[in-house]
């Protein structure tokens, strides 16, 4: 067996590890505000690096490029709460626009 498929399964072992001692904390410590505050915003945190990360950067530089204006073009759109189908093709029309004219 290689080191590759060690890893992959000590990874596998350490996730189902980790998600079981999740499902052995007491109710009593999720209930918390503090920790309710926090379990709550933590999606949002990092889905908004994951968007930042793949938006902003190539490889390990820093790459702005028509991503930037196209992820620009989505959060104003949201904003003032348009269809997320019209967001997505917004946004998409915007980069394939902005590349076709030669940028990026």
């Amino acid at each position: 067996m290689s080191l590759l498929w060690i890893a992959v399964l000590a990874a596998s072992a350490l996730s189902f590890v980790q998600k079981w001692i999740g499902y052995q904390v007491p109710p009593e410590v999720l209930e918390r505000p503090r920790i309710s505050r926090i379990t709550t915003l933590l999606p949002i945190a990092l889905l908004g690096a994951l968007v930042a990360t793949q938006a902003a950067t190539s490889g390990q530089s820093l790459q702005l490029d028509t991503r930037l204006v196209a992820l620009g073009v989505a959060a104003l759109l949201l904003w003032r709460r348009v269809p997320f189908l019209v967001v997505v093709i917004a946004a998409a029309a915007t980069a394939a626009g902005l590349r076709a004219l030669g940028w990026g």
